[in-house]
């Protein structure tokens, strides 16, 4: 399970020069242009440790979140079938 953190301490942990603003941040969290998509708790946004900014004009933008997301739920989700003898069968 992944820490959560407010968007300046991401922002201070991912960014080490020319940091943006906090508004930016949060137009950001709002605009869909981080990527896993930040909660809001109360007031303010929280993100995970492993999420990355997003943009949408960057053609590479889907091989980025290809490595950003982990397969390790698809192979738990696999493992439980296995588990309890649900999984497909080829005949």
């Amino acid at each position: 399970m992944s820490k959560w953190l407010t968007l300046e301490e991401w922002r201070d942990l991912k960014y080490k020069e020319y940091k943006p603003t906090v508004q930016t941040l949060q137009r950001w969290a709002r605009d869909g242009k981080i990527y896993p998509a930040p909660e809001k708790h109360g007031r303010q946004y929280v993100v995970r440790t492993d999420a990355i900014y997003v943009n949408p004009t960057d053609v590479k933008t889907g091989e980025k979140i290809k490595e950003a997301q982990s397969n390790k739920p698809a192979k738990s989700a696999f493992m439980q079938k296995v588990i309890n003898d649900t999984a497909a069968r080829k005949v």
